[in-house]
């Protein structure tokens, strides 16, 4: 499998290394008779459509609810926009050629959700992303790394999905890989943007240390002369998780203060630490 996909990763970038045909009639012209090709040029990449499998599985990976605002970068003819608002959730298409904005639209339109879809006509370097609670994406790698620091900016528990295509050695909290399609698209990535929780912690019996990696957790917790490591730690959005000594610690991250509790072979009891300003 890995052996196929730096395949096909090689021929999508040495498509997109072919010199691409001007924008500039684009961006003045619309094409009301036009019709996308797999492998059509775009600002930073060629499109070749997600398979609707695959676009399902995606979704479905990022638990997409009504309650959700979902943006998708690089939207194509509108396949993820349209299925995330047939799933009750308002969704938001980004797309560089204006072509393929006005058939996501027409499309949104014949599939009966228009008054949930929206689609910019946009470069998604510079498109606001805050009000994102799922993104979704097919973009090449190096793209992705490019997006990364302001994916990590997003509110804790914002649910990123990429299809095929990882975030180098920021980790993917799942990976699904799903039987149609065998040969070509068939992967999804789901990261779920962690708090950041480095930095000294004051508990009630001493204070811990954290060292964090994207949703990684390390570190030492210390009471008066004793230093004791930290295992296992992770974040998943706001929730934490980590073992001190064998007990296990689980919680909700709110700001500057962390509540939680604490469960070891014989009890369970409550926890909090607040963050030591510096």
């Amino acid at each position: 499998m890995k052996s196929s996909r730096f395949l096909i990763r090689t021929a999508l970038i040495l498509i997109c290394t072919v010199p691409a045909l001007s924008l500039s009639a684009q961006n003045n012209q619309v094409n009301s008779d036009f019709v996308p090709e797999v492998g059509q040029h775009g600002k930073d990449v060629v499109w070749v459509p997600t398979p609707p499998e695959l676009v399902n599985t995606m979704l479905k990976m990022a638990k997409v609810t009504p309650e959700d605002f979902v943006i998708d970068l690089g939207s194509g003819d509108g396949r993820t926009v349209i299925a995330a608002a047939k799933l009750g959730a308002h969704a938001l298409g980004i797309e560089y050629n204006p072509d393929m904005v006005e058939l996501s639209k027409n499309n949104a339109i014949k599939e009966g959700v228009s008054d949930k879809t929206e689609f910019l006509n946009k470069d998604l370097y510079e498109c606001d992303l805050s009000k994102a609670t799922v993104i979704t994406m097919f973009l090449l790698p190096e793209i992705n790394l490019k997006l990364r620091p302001r994916l990590l900016d997003l509110k804790p528990g914002t649910r990123i999905v990429s299809n095929t295509f990882s975030m180098s050695d920021w980790e993917a909290d799942y990976e699904v890989t799903t039987e149609e399609n065998w040969n070509s698209w068939n992967n999804a990535l789901l990261w779920i943007v962690p708090a950041k929780v480095e930095g000294t912690w004051k508990f009630p019996n001493g204070e811990i240390i954290f060292t964090q990696k994207f949703q990684m957790l390390q570190g030492t917790f210390k009471n008066g002369t004793k230093t004791s490591p930290i295992q296992d730690g992770r974040l998943r959005g706001n929730e934490i998780t980590f073992k001190i000594n064998g007990d296990i610690y689980s919680g909700q991250v709110q700001d500057n203060t962390i509540l939680g509790t604490v469960t070891n072979s014989s009890s369970k009891s409550d926890w909090s630490a607040t963050r030591r300003q510096e």
